[in-house]
Order: C-alpha cells, then sequence, then structure tokens
C-alpha cells in the first residue's frame, strides 16, 4: 500500500494545489483589505468562482514545469523549496500579466498574497510529510525495486551510493552483465543475471527502474535492453559518467526529430538565472545606496593620502571569457601596474593569481580599504551594468586566464561576482587550487538558495577581516 502510495503522491499533491489555489483565491477575493480596494467585490460568485478555477489549473501547469510533481526521492529539501518558491513566484507574475491583460480590477498585491500563501501551505504540508517518508524508507519500507546493468567496478559505486541512501528506498534486486571477467568482486554472484533473463526478471520481480552502470564496452548491446525497458514500462536512468568522470552535469535537448545529451559547462535553469539578474538589479541599486556615505568618506581619505585618481579600473574577463572594465576604489600607488614585474618573485599566492602579504604599492588608506572590504563597494555599479552578480567566482584578469588549464577556464562559465565560496571560506588563506575548487563547486551546485546563504555569510567574514589584503 505504501509503494502504491509512493507513486501516486504527485496527484495527490496536484489535487491538493489546485484546491488550496481555488481557496485562496476566493478568500483574497472576499477579504476586506482587498475587497475594499479593487473590484473583485463587483463581480457575481460565479465568475470569482470560474476565475479562481482557472488559476488553480494554470498556477499548477507552471509549477508542473519547475518539476514539482515529480518523484522526489532523490531530491533534497532544498531544491523542493526552490522549485515550489520558483514556480509560485512565476506563476504569481503570470496571474498578474493574465489580468491586466483581460482588464481584471485586482489589487496590485493579490498575486504576491497569492504567492506567499501557496509557498507557505505547499511547504507546510511537503516538508513533513516528505521527512515522513524517508523514515518509513529507511526502516525498510515503501521501497523500489532497481536492476543494474553491469556488475563491474561503477555498478558497485552505484550500489554503495543507494546504501549510503536509505532515505531513497531503493533495493537492488540483480544485475545484468554477460561479462564475466569484468564482475565486481563485492558484487554478489547470485544477483548476477545474463541478459537473455532481462524481460523474465522485469515481468516477475516488478522491476521499477533499470539503472544503467555498465562499463563503455557493452554499450553496443544496450539497445535491446532498453528497448525491452520500454515495452513493459520501465524507465531507464543512465550514470552519464559512462563518457568520463569529469565531464559537467548532461542536459537532455533535441536535434530535429532526435533526442541529445549535451555536455555543457553549466545547464541552469533560464527562469533561476533570470530571477538571479532581478535580486542583482535590485540588490546593486540598494548597495550602492547604503553604501554611497562609505564610497564618499574613503573618496576623501584616498585623495588625502596620496596622487592620483579616486577609482582605479582594470580589464578583467567576465561571463565566457569577455573583457569588462571593473571599477574598484584605489587603494594603491599610481605606478602600481607597471611596478609589478618586480615583485613577481615575492608573490605569496600559487598559480596564476599575485598576492602579497606586505605589498609595498599599497597605500596606507588602501590598506584599511582593503581589510574592510571598501574598496569593493564600487563593484554595485559593474553589477548594475550586467558585468557582474551579486554571487559569483571573482573575475581575473586577462594575464591570469591565459595561464588557465585543464577545467580551470570553466569558473568562466558563469557572471563573475563580487563574493562567493571563495570569500568565506579564508580567502587569501587558501591555495589557488582550493580557490578553483571551490568556484567549480559553487558553479556545478548553483542555486538561489546557495546564493542568500554566501551572502549571509560574508557579511560578518567582512566585519571580521578574515583572509583580506
Amino acid at each position: 500500500m505504501l509503494r502504491e502510495l509512493g507513486r501516486s503522491l504527485h496527484r495527490v499533491w496536484l489535487i491538493a494545489d489546485v484546491s488550496l489555489c481555488i481557496a485562496m483565491f476566493g478568500v483574497i477575493a472576499y477579504h476586506p483589505f482587498f475587497a475594499n480596494s479593487n473590484g473583485l467585490s463587483n463581480y457575481s460568485a460565479i465568475q470569482i468562482g470560474v476565475m479562481a478555477m482557472l488559476t488553480g489549473l494554470g498556477w499548477q501547469i507552471v509549477l508542473g514545469r519547475f518539476r514539482v510533481y515529480e518523484s522526489h526521492r532523490r531530491v533534497t529539501l532544498s531544491q523542493l523549496l526552490t522549485r515550489l518558491m520558483l514556480g509560485d513566484a512565476v506563476a504569481a507574475a503570470g496571474l498578474a500579466a493574465v489580468m491586466f491583460t483581460i482588464g481584471v480590477s485586482a489589487p496590485p498585491l493579490m498575486p504576491l498574497a497569492m504567492a506567499a500563501g501557496m509557498f507557505m501551505g505547499q511547504a507546510a504540508t511537503r516538508l513533513p510529510a516528505m521527512v515522513a517518508l524517508r523514515l518509513i524508507r529507511r526502516s525498510g519500507k515503501n521501497f523500489r525495486n532497481v536492476v543494474m546493468i553491469g556488475a563491474g567496478p561503477r555498478a558497485r559505486f552505484a550500489t554503495d551510493t543507494i546504501l549510503r541512501r536509505p532515505e531513497w528506498g531503493l533495493r537492488v534486486i540483480g544485475y545484468i552483465d554477460d561479462g564475466g571477467p569484468g564482475f565486481d568482486p563485492a558484487v554478489p554472484n547470485e544477483k548476477i543475471h545474463k541478459v537473455i533473463e532481462l524481460p523474465g526478471m522485469l515481468r516477475e520481480y516488478n522491476v521499477d527502474e533499470v539503472l544503467v552502470a555498465c562499463p563503455r564496452s557493452m554499450l553496443p548491446g544496450l539497445t535491446p535492453m532498453v528497448r525491452e525497458c520500454a515495452l513493459v514500462g520501465v524507465p531507464v536512468t543512465m550514470l552519464t559518467d559512462l563518457f568520463g568522470d569529469q565531464l559537467p552535469a548532461p542536459k537532455v535537448g533535441t536535434f530535429d526529430a532526435l533526442t541529445t545529451i549535451s555536455f555543457a559547462p553549466v545547464h541552469h535553469n533560464e527562469i533561476e538565472l533570470m530571477v538571479k539578474r532581478g535580486v542583482d538589479i535590485i540588490g546593486s541599486l540598494v548597495g550602492l545606496a547604503l553604501t554611497a556615505p562609505f564610497v564618499a568618506a574613503a573618496a576623501l581619505a584616498i585623495k588625502l593620502d596620496s596622487p592620483g585618481p579616486v577609482f582605479f579600473r582594470q580589464i578583467r574577463c567576465g561571463l565566457n571569457g569577455r573583457r569588462f572594465e571593473m571599477v574598484k576604489l584605489r587603494t594603491m600607488s599610481v605606478d602600481a601596474e607597471s611596478r609589478k614585474h618586480e615583485l613577481l618573485d615575492q608573490n605569496e599566492m600559487d598559480g596564476p593569481v599575485f598576492k602579497m602579504k606586505r605589498d609595498p604599492r599599497i597605500t596606507a588608506v588602501g590598506h584599511w580599504l582593503r581589510k574592510l572590504s571598501i574598496d569593493e563597494f564600487p563593484q554595485f555599479w559593474n553589477v548594475l551594468k550586467g558585468d557582474m552578480s551579486l554571487v559569483g567566482p571573482r573575475p581575473p584578469t586577462p594575464d591570469e586566464v591565459i595561464h588557465y588549464q585543464g577545467d580551470t577556464r570553466r569558473r568562466l562559465s558563469m557572471r563573475p561576482g563580487i563574493t562567493c565560496y571563495w570569500q568565506v571560506s579564508g580567502r587569501n588563506e587558501l591555495t589557488f587550487a582550493e580557490w578553483i575548487k571551490l568556484d567549480l563547486l559553487y558553479i556545478d551546485t548553483w542555486s538561489l538558495m546557495n546564493d542568500a546563504i554566501i551572502i549571509l555569510r560574508t557579511i560578518p567574514e567582512v566585519l571580521r577581516a578574515r583572509g583580506a589584503r
């Protein structure tokens, strides 16, 4: 029973969300706060009912695009909350646009109230249910049967991963592999079956998923096995490290009538990136306003301390290596760039980056501006222009980029930022390799939630001035 409930749970959520959306629309339509500020109260009950039902259906269509109603067995709580938040935000924006287009008299806050109410209602019901289901799966119930194609090292790795994640509720019931010499010693021999036995296993053991974790030598024989799974309606999941474990996560697309798998440097949701850009615009405007007094005071101190301009402009490499002019408060003498070659042998940072604890080019005022990170404040202007983001890998100089090797250049596959994992993990106390590793981790695991966490962690790090030079 639990197993069947787990398979159909997304339908339960769909019905619940439609009901919640319709109910909220009705409550908001007749609530005094909204009724007194718009013309919804002028519509008949039937008209409001029709609008509520259409809103409920449309809202769930948007949520479906964010994979809210797919299986959450292998989805983390933060990933689920992010999907709900983004789906509700986009649905609210769509509701506002439709109402404006067709001329429905509604208050500006109504879509926002709908989004907030939907998110809180969904989170309040889904999170306890998700935790409960994971506890049930850990106890050995509500499991799904998995057949593994392959019985070598990759199959053992996949099996170990499943064993480490009992909350997924997956049980490997057998391995399909004809290549005897390639069997991994940790794979039980009694569970290894020939390829010809797959059709019988799919029908006899109620298989829920077939996981492809075979060596590349088995690729030519996958076609009949995948076809057999399709005939009986069993989903097939392929681990894409078949093509090498250094490749980024793939994305499914199309090439005319053919389905493709694309290994681009990053595969981020376009709508989420639009939200990130919106946050950048609002955040940079707020940042410019809040830091203006500090920048003005710093500008005066720079002028009194040393000759030269207040701002330092330097060419940096941004998204995909495109060059832009980054703005900072000047913290060095005006001849700093020409003197850099004289100090290269004193570089205290490995890799192509140049850093010195006691750089003689830094002015007295510049030392404190760097220590308090005030010299970075003008970069809010770069964020507003779109050259940078609030959160992202730090933008390198062109002479650093030309020395990039291996996957280091992949850090240019996302818009650079004012802060990132590097800033909240020790900054200049880290090696260049550790720095790059953190940047690639940010790119590969990027989410709006991670951005928010990094911003919150940046504030105390700046106040403590840990690792600043």
